[in-house]
């Protein structure tokens, strides 16, 4: 079933995907509907406190599809009003912080860094990018939370395991994007 709008406009409906919708509109229905997952999951990272990694890994490969999809402008653009509505609608405020901090624009940063053609130095890039946002993290959440920041465990032990945990992430992040490319695209680009 399609109902044809004004010849050579674009205005054609098709109920079956967003093919066939005007380039703006595509942009901004996708952006949107990516932003509100973004929030969504953002939201509920204080509600399911056992799964905060996985939330914020997931709330980070929205960045990816929107690059994928509209350009890399649209990516930035999209963490900066993802980044921005959260600190709105998101009760604690906290809890976005991790999102601005590091996770919101490490899609951008892989896909600049993953140009590199010597993947040893894709690596050290990645990893100093990650130790650079989590020492930043660290010294601002050192001066704002002093109790709040003590551990058991020796900060080198800390970052030790955070280090694993990114290089893990990094690589799911690699799986969502070819899993994306090769099986999900498809249903957005046809509807099917």
């Amino acid at each position: 079933m399609r109902a044809e709008g004004r010849k050579g406009t674009g205005d054609s409906i098709n109920p079956r995907g967003t093919q066939n919708l005007p380039g703006n509109t595509r942009k901004l229905a996708l952006g949107a509907v990516s932003a509100a997952f973004v929030v969504a999951t953002l939201y509920l990272i204080p509600v399911v406190p056992t799964n905060t990694i996985s939330l914020y890994a997931l709330s980070s490969f929205f960045v990816a599809v929107m690059i994928i999809e509209v350009g890399l402008f649209y990516g930035w653009a999209f963490y900066a009003a993802t980044s921005l509505l959260a600190l709105l609608v998101v009760p604690d405020k906290m809890s976005v912080l991790p999102y601005i901090a590091f996770f919101g624009f490490y899609g951008l940063i892989k896909y600049y860094i993953e140009k590199i053609k010597y993947l040893p130095a894709q690596y050290l890039v990645k990893f100093a990018c990650f130790n650079i946002a989590l020492a930043a993290a660290y010294f601002v959440a050192r001066q704002l939370f002093e109790q709040a920041v003590s551990s058991r465990l020796p900060v080198a032990a800390i970052a030790a395991v955070l280090q694993a945990i990114f290089l893990v992430y990094d690589y799911v992040y690699t799986l969502f994007i070819r899993y994306y490319m090769q099986k999900l695209r498809r249903f957005l680009k046809t509807g099917r």
